[in-house]
């Protein structure tokens, strides 16, 4: 008897195959290469065309038990990546690639003193092992904290905050998914998200805002698939936390908001929910006058 597989049936094989391998295995055990996966035309003509996209959210964040009023911006775009120095290149060489930034940032109060957190992720574009790097800096009226992690032979990580007990650290982890690389992951590949318990990093702003140790935590996710967005959610049941991204189930994927819930304390759930979606050049727009483009994006 021959088995005739279509297109679609084949897709979920290789997912349910990869998920198995993740939710089995030791994350230690991953591919220490990456291999190429081929950009569709689509994605080419979305993502190539010399502009970011930019989306804003209206955000409402849980701090100190209480719900604080504020915004959220996600801005992606490809540019020039350094392979060894892991920075941004000046020009395009055979020592760069290609990859798709992702610059998060939340703006809010806290009664008299402003929050500003802005996560950064950086995800190798056509490999099946994208993430390369990943900081996070949030600043206060009590002082300022920096992470950065590099994916080379592992994580490697520093970490730099003005508390004492966290105050300056180097860390290096065994290779591992991150939180933050599947912010990239739903908008190039959704189709590979991992599903079911593997070891994860949390993201650095739920870390160092809930003063807990970086390190791997065991996490448990899902996909919830409706008619008109899938929802991807993340599970970390040592923490309390639940993470819900809700993104648009057909390419290009945006992402229409998340929440974080504080299982502990249910009624505790940080929103952010879309407001508007541009793409611009927003580097060559630094002109007095330009601030009138914030007005399309609702940020005025």
């Amino acid at each position: 008897m021959v088995l005739s597989l279509n297109n679609v049936a084949v897709k979920k094989i290789t997912h349910i195959l990869f998920v198995f391998t993740l939710g089995c295995s030791n994350t230690s055990d991953l591919p220490a290469s990456s291999k190429a996966i081929p950009l569709s035309q689509d994605f080419k003509n979305y993502w190539f065309d010399g502009t970011a996209e930019i989306s804003s959210y209206t955000l409402n964040q849980y701090r100190y038990g209480a719900p604080r009023e504020g915004s959220a911006v996600l801005i992606y775009v490809t540019e020039d990546f350094l392979k060894d120095a892991q920075v941004k290149a000046n020009v395009k060489s055979e020592a760069s690639q290609m990859v798709l930034k992702l610059n998060r940032t939340k703006n809010f109060l806290t009664g008299i003193y402003p929050y500003t957190i802005m996560t950064s992720v950086f995800s190798r574009l056509g490999q099946s092992r994208p993430f390369v790097k990943t900081t996070t800096s949030i600043q206060e009226w009590c002082g300022q904290a920096y992470l950065q992690l590099n994916r080379r032979k592992g994580l490697d990580i520093i970490s730099h905050s003005y508390f004492e007990d966290e105050a300056d650290q180097e860390l290096h982890l065994k290779e591992a998914l991150s939180e933050e690389e599947l912010w990239v992951w739903i908008r190039t590949q959704p189709e590979l998200l991992p599903l079911g318990t593997f070891e994860l990093l949390p993201s650095f702003e739920f870390l160092r805002l809930k003063h807990q140790p970086i390190k791997l935590y065991s996490a448990t996710t899902s996909l919830e698939q409706n008619q008109a967005n899938n929802v991807y959610q993340i599970t970390y049941p040592e923490l309390n936390r639940k993470v819900s991204i809700s993104y648009e189930n057909t390419s290009p994927y945006k992402i229409l908001g998340w929440e974080e819930q504080d299982l502990k304390n249910p009624e505790q759930v940080t929103r952010a929910k879309i407001n508007k979606t541009v793409k611009l050049s927003y580097w060559k727009l630094n002109r007095l006058g330009d601030e009138r483009f914030r007005d399309s994006l609702g940020l005025n």
